[in-house]
Order: structure tokens, then sequence, then C-alpha cells
């Protein structure tokens, strides 16, 4: 085997043959097999992160209201991201990426946050009769959303 090495590189012949070039593929290809699904997972990670750092921040942002107007339907963010003249830097709705409030006039120390992630799961902050708040999330076990789907 040495010989035939030392052979190949006093001759002139240079490259690498059918055999090496088809062994370096298969190992990229494993090594790719192994990566990837691993990588995709943590897109969805990020985009849960996401939804739930925004309903947290609308969460914080509702309290702040809460303790000028004691009413939670006086605290509903409007469209264009605003709640009580003041900018949340929100991005709200009920399209993918977005979060909204909701809140019942008759109850006025009740309301629930929704945000859903880009990957479309949902993730809820309830607050009812001003207990404290449930979270909840509606893909169990994937992501950010533990068993029993709380976060």
């Amino acid at each position: 085997m040495l010989r035939k090495l030392s052979q190949r590189i006093n001759s002139e012949e240079k490259g690498f043959t059918l055999i090496e070039l088809l062994v370096v593929i298969l190992i990229i290809g494993i090594l790719a097999a192994i990566a990837l699904p691993a990588f995709l997972g943590q897109q969805n990670k990020g985009d849960h992160a996401n939804a739930k750092s925004n309903a947290r921040n609308l969460a914080s942002q509702v309290e702040s209201c809460y303790t000028n107007t004691e009413d939670y339907s006086q605290c509903i963010p409007a469209s264009d991201g605003t709640l009580g003249g003041d900018q949340t830097g929100l991005d709200i709705g009920a399209g993918k990426g977005q979060v909204t409030m909701t809140a019942a006039a008759a109850a006025p120390t009740t309301y629930q946050i929704d945000a859903l992630s880009k990957s479309g799961t949902t993730f809820t902050i309830k607050k009812t009769n001003g207990g404290a708040s449930v979270r909840t999330c509606s893909a169990a076990n994937t992501g950010g959303c533990k068993a029993g789907g709380v976060w």
C-alpha cells in the first residue's frame, strides 16, 4: 500500500480517485442528515420565544394601564400598536407573529392575551377576576410549549 502511494506521489498522476470522492460525499451527507433536523427545530423555538415575549410584554403594558384605569376593557391596544396614547412596540393583530388582547366590559378584572407564533402555535395569558394569570399554549411538547400545554 505504501509502495503504491509513493509511486503515485512520484508519478505524474495527480488528483483523487472516484472512490475517494464518493467517500467524502457520503461523509458530508451523513453529517448533514444529522445536523439539519436540529437546525430546523431551532427556528421553531425562536418563533415560539418571540411570541411568548410579545405576550409577556403586552401583559406588562396592560397591567401598567390597569393601574390608572382599573378596568382591563379600557386597556385594549389599538390596531396601530398604541395603548393609552403610548406606542407598545408590538405588532397588534390576529396574524402570525402578532399579538391580540380581549377584555369584557362586564368583567373589568379579566383579560386574555393571545400571541400567534410564525410557526402557528398560540400562546395565551389569561387573567380572571384579578387573580393570578394562567399561561397556556396550543401545541404541547413542541418548541417552547411544555407537556400539558403550559409555558
